[in-house]
């Protein structure tokens, strides 16, 4: 028997007070007042309760904003593109129609257009950081990408900390350390150069943890490390096995593969327009949670950007720990080129202590001091003749 059933028949067959059936059972005795007149008038129906859903909803969304909703999130996933509520909105207001996200975030659930992901960490758990300014801070790394024929290759990016705008994307069929070099030259050449870099410790960004890489007293590291020391740049890199430390990038990696599993390329030149379309959505259409549901392209222009600290004294002395080899040589990298300064085979296995100082390099001995050579280096030429 129905609650209200039970209610009723205590007033209608008991004879009871509407007091006591309120006591009685624990309801108030408006309700028990309520029911009883609508038995008078409806009889058993009665009985069963009655929806509590008002019979107009002034402020529900329009159907036909509903199925715009909808059809942009189908639109969005299909193009391999961030379908959230942020972005939703975002392009609803282009529209000139505006809608809180989480009304919209109401009707892709009640669609079954959301997908519980209960094993998610909570994002009050999360540890972020982000640099204060634009050009604070860079950071960099490659992935691969497979044509459509099968063929690997790799795309490298930078990414400004601060904003998330992407700074450069191309893609290459390997990335070497001139790639890094030249990209990064050419990003810095249009946007500033940056106060610090950010990267994993791949061959291409640094030779810390490799023999004879930087932080060892013989070496003095690779064409970007060298460039970086000459321009006064902080370079920081990662911890080995310790992606999240470049999460921004790394992030932006699974975004881009979204993009491009629903856009293949066939060739280089074709994955090369692909990226283009996709960074400049990125960075002017698409709303990022990171940085206040901004574009990047308006956080990164927002307030003014950050360089490099100068050293005090702009004639930077580098000093290079080496050994002479059999044919009389050393290497020396300077602006992304290996450099071969011929001294002389009577010096051959000769440890010394090569200063350079601007273009000039000086070459002593380690253990006496005595002076041997000098050059004047000229970066187009592979072999260095020392100076008369």
């Amino acid at each position: 028997m129905a609650k209200y059933e039970i209610l009723i028949k205590a007033v209608t067959v008991q004879h009871r007070s509407y007091g006591e059936v309120a006591a009685r059972y624990g309801v108030s005795k408006t309700l028990v007042h309520k029911l009883h007149h609508r038995w008078l008038t409806e009889g058993e129906a009665a009985y069963q309760p009655r929806s509590r859903r008002p019979r107009s909803t002034p402020n529900r969304t329009p159907e036909s904003v509903r199925l715009r909703v909808i059809a942009l999130r189908d639109e969005l996933t299909a193009q391999g593109l961030d379908a959230g509520a942020d972005t939703i909105a975002a392009h609803l207001s282009h529209e000139k129609t505006h809608l809180s996200r989480t009304t919209i975030w109401r009707i892709l659930t009640a669609t079954g257009k959301v997908s519980p992901q209960p094993q998610k960490r909570p994002r009050s758990s999360w540890r972020r950081f982000a640099a204060d300014r634009p050009n604070e801070l860079w950071q960099s790394d490659f992935t691969h990408v497979t044509l459509t024929d099968g063929t690997d290759t790799e795309v490298i990016g930078w990414i400004d900390d601060h904003s998330r705008y992407m700074l450069h994307l191309s893609a290459h069929r390997r990335v070497t350390g001139r790639t890094v070099t030249d990209t990064f030259t050419d990003t810095a050449a249009r946007h500033g150069y940056p106060t610090a870099t950010l990267t994993d410790n791949g061959m291409v960004y640094t030779t810390r943890l490799a023999r004879g890489g930087r932080g060892r007293p013989d070496g003095a590291g690779n064409g970007f490390e060298t460039l970086l020391a000459d321009l006064g740049i902080t370079q920081k890199n990662g911890k080995p096995f310790k992606p999240t430390t470049q999460g921004k990038i790394e992030r932006f990696w699974q975004t881009l593969k979204k993009y491009l599993h629903a856009h293949p390329a066939a060739s280089l030149t074709q994955l090369q327009t692909t990226l283009d379309t996709f960074r400049d959505y990125y960075n002017n259409t698409r709303p990022h949670r990171g940085i206040g549901r901004r574009t990047p392209a308006f956080a990164y222009e927002l307030i003014p950007k950050a360089a490099p600290t100068q050293p005090a004294d702009p004639n930077i002395w580098r000093v290079r720990y080496d050994t002479i080899d059999n044919d009389g040589k050393i290497t020396l990298r300077r602006s992304g080129r290996l450099l071969h300064l011929g001294i002389g085979r009577a010096h051959a296995r000769t440890e010394i202590i090569c200063l350079v100082h601007n273009s000039n390099a000086t070459i002593i001995t380690l253990n006496t001091g005595e002076l041997i050579a000098e050059f004047t280096l000229d970066p187009t030429k592979n072999y260095q003749r020392k100076n008369d």
